[in-house]
């Protein structure tokens, strides 16, 4: 598969993310100048996805020289602002998306990856990995999920056992973003078996360490790089620890509260995208005299993928504006989880309504292999499954409205 199919059909010049967003007040001057250089950098950009690993691969090294990993890392350490910020990471993905999901998924995986770096890293640990992410020279990855430990992380059975002074890692993860692709991995274990939740830990383990194996690779509907971690024996030494000890729980969770709110960025971004495709189709289709576009069910069905589109994006950067609003050294307020929450749900739910009618409307040509819209029909579908189904995302609005 390849970015941007059929530029015969329409330019791309033609096809862009709108910007008009930019000019609500949930964003700053800063992120009215990241808007229209990334939508230019983007649509510059054509890259091969029939491998979707080597794809990644040169998508993390686009985006490092173009300077637009620097947002996944803090200033401190080569990044672009002076924290994570939540709307910055909303918007690059929204951009990304709309043009080329793997490339969303490309930059994602680089914060997602380093979060917990960023967050509980000793200055040794941040100063290693940090700045290369931000480069592009190294890529990231998350193994939090297991065969049996998906949304009920406590569930966890990989272990990490102190021995001679040192870590020893057993067990298996799946599902693992950048699996047999990653440089680094930030893995979660259990350091105390019987204390559920309050028994994890992290460690950051290089690929290359002996007793690691991750070349079971798992092919989704989708292009996605992914892979089952298997650790037999795995020794890390005392400064591959993450964070405190037994700590790794309120990390992970620390970690994924940064970038919930983006994954709900990156199906707005596929939605317009959809819509986009839609509308040009529309005007571009002749039948019975006239053009698609002419017909008021037509025009019925764009208004309401229009709507529902406008929806999402307002739930969608009121919580990454809540997350960037509350104070750094704080616990985020409760009211975001459920905001988070919500978000991401709706975007997600929302984003497969409007694919699904924009194929609707391409007829035939909406199911043929290489069409923009049947891949993004494929692409959308795990985002409502990935960092928290929206079952779950059901479960935490629904305790939020029942507590006083």
């Amino acid at each position: 598969m390849v970015a941007f199919e059929h530029p015969h059909l329409h330019p791309l010049d033609e096809i862009r993310p709108p910007l008009s967003h930019l000019d609500l007040p949930f964003f700053e001057d800063a992120h009215r100048q990241l808007g229209p250089a990334l939508v230019a950098w983007a649509g510059e950009q054509v890259v091969d996805e029939r491998d979707d690993r080597a794809a990644c691969r040169e998508w993390v090294r686009r985006l490092g020289a173009g300077g637009w990993l620097r947002y996944c890392v803090p200033a401190e350490h080569g990044g672009a602002l002076p924290r994570l910020d939540s709307r910055a990471l909303v918007l690059l993905r929204e951009t990304l998306a709309f043009h080329s999901p793997l490339a969303d998924f490309a930059f994602a995986m680089q914060g997602l990856g380093s979060g917990a770096i960023t967050l509980a890293g000793s200055p040794a640990q941040r100063a290693s990995h940090l700045p290369a992410v931000a480069r592009g020279e190294r890529i990231a990855a998350f193994a939090l999920s297991e065969p049996d430990a998906g949304s009920d992380v406590a569930a966890m059975r990989t272990r990490a056992t102190a021995v001679d002074g040192n870590w020893r890692l057993d067990g298996t993860k799946t599902w693992i973003s950048n699996g047999d692709l990653a440089d680094f991995y930030v893995t979660f274990a259990k350091t105390d078996p019987d204390a559920g939740a309050r028994g994890i830990s992290a460690f950051i383990v290089p690929a290359a360490t002996p007793g690691l194996d991750s070349r079971a690779h798992i092919e989704l509907m989708a292009p996605h790089p992914l892979a089952t971690l298997r650790f037999d024996d795995c020794r890390l030494p005392t400064h591959s620890l993450l964070g405190t000890l037994h700590g790794g729980f309120k990390l992970a969770m620390q970690t994924l509260d940064i970038f919930r709110a983006s994954v709900a960025g990156a199906a707005l971004g596929m939605a317009r995208r959809a819509l986009a495709e839609a509308v040009t189709h529309a005007r571009q289709r002749r039948m019975f005299g006239q053009t698609l576009a002419d017909f008021q069910l037509t025009q019925a069905r764009l208004g309401e993928m229009s709507a529902l589109i406008d929806a999402a994006a307002l739930l969608t950067y009121r919580a990454a504006w809540m997350r960037d609003a509350a104070a750094p050294d704080q616990p985020l307020p409760r009211a975001y989880t459920a905001a988070a929450a919500m978000a991401k749900m709706t975007a997600t739910e929302n984003a497969q309504r409007v694919i699904d009618m924009a194929l609707q409307m391409h007829g035939g040509l909406g199911v043929r292999v290489g069409q923009k819209v049947e891949s993004l029909y494929r692409d959308i579908r795990s985002l409502r499954i990935y960092e928290g189904a929206t079952e779950v995302q059901l479960l935490i609005l629904g305790k939020a409205v029942l507590k006083p």
